[in-house]
């Protein structure tokens, strides 16, 4: 029987950690960092997901400030906002909530962001960074799965470390993440040969391809740390990962659940990346 990653536990831990050195701060310079969240058109999950940014602001001392635009907003319209947050010094971290709607160009909302406010770490400048080991930010959900990696005491310096996945959000950056601790990594995706025998050398399973149940008993070697980055609605409306927990959880020594897993992290990280911003800004460090 594995055990479980409890990411509600570690992700309460990051945000009280946040939450001490966000008074620590304000006593000492009367000044609070600041969130801005952007949403555009009226995407369910995107709503549900800026909510939950706004309450992890407040409940870390953070203000926030949202600007929800609607659905036929230009991407003129979207750059002219982003301009303005750029140029606010009350600001100190900006997040436009994907995806957008059709008519906006994605990578140039991303790339307009200022790079010392780009709490997702999205920016190719922020992206060069994670690349060469020299970043202020990470991408909020790879630095969450490292968080989780730590929480249970394994080390990753030496070991096998598969990720199932490359894209820009998780899959590439975990990889980097992964081999500045000195894992050796392999990246798979939809055009590997033979997956399960890839996955099946690893020590560390990190799986964010958007398959429900896709990895199996039979893809995971016995013993085997296994965080599912996966988020899938059932037909019955229940959420599942991308690993078949029933099947998998008595194989590995530790394994992330769903939901309770990778998911509380990626806003804990968000809370961490905004203080950094903060701190740079304010020259604080």
């Amino acid at each position: 029987m594995a055990n479980l990653i409890d990411g509600k536990q570690v992700s309460a831990t990051v945000k009280e950690q946040v939450k001490q050195e966000t008074e620590n701060l304000f006593q000492k310079y009367g000044k609070r960092p600041a969130l801005a969240v952007v949403i555009v058109g009226n995407n369910p999950a995107s709503r549900v997901y800026v909510n939950n940014k706004k309450k992890a602001c407040e409940m870390v001392g953070f203000q926030s400030f949202e600007y929800a635009l609607p659905e036929d907003t230009t991407q003129e319209e979207l750059l002219e906002l982003v301009q303005t947050l750029n140029a606010d010094e009350n600001i100190n971290g900006i997040l436009v909530q994907l995806p957008v709607p059709k008519q906006i160009d994605e990578n140039a909302i991303i790339n307009a962001i200022s790079s010392e406010k780009d709490v997702d770490a999205f920016h190719p400048e922020n992206v060069g960074k994670i690349m060469i080991g020299d970043y202020a930010f990470l991408p909020c959900t790879p630095a969450g799965v490292m968080e989780l990696i730590h929480a249970t005491g394994i080390e990753i310096s030496g070991k096998k470390c598969v990720v199932i996945g490359r894209s820009n959000i998780v899959g590439k950056p975990m990889a980097m993440l992964l081999l500045h601790e000195s894992g050796t990594v392999t990246i798979c995706h939809s055009r590997t040969q033979d997956l399960p025998s890839v996955t099946r050398e690893a020590d560390i399973l990190v799986v964010a391809i958007g398959k429900a149940n896709f990895v199996t008993a039979d893809m995971v070697k016995e013993g085997a740390v296994v965080i599912d980055v996966g988020m899938n609605r059932l037909e019955n409306g229940k959420l599942c990962g991308d690993v078949n927990f029933a099947e998998v959880e008595p194989k590995a020594s530790w394994i992330t659940p769903v939901p309770g897993g990778v998911g509380p992290m990626t806003i804990a990280m968000l809370m961490k990346n905004t203080l950094t911003a903060f701190k740079k800004q304010n020259n604080l460090f």
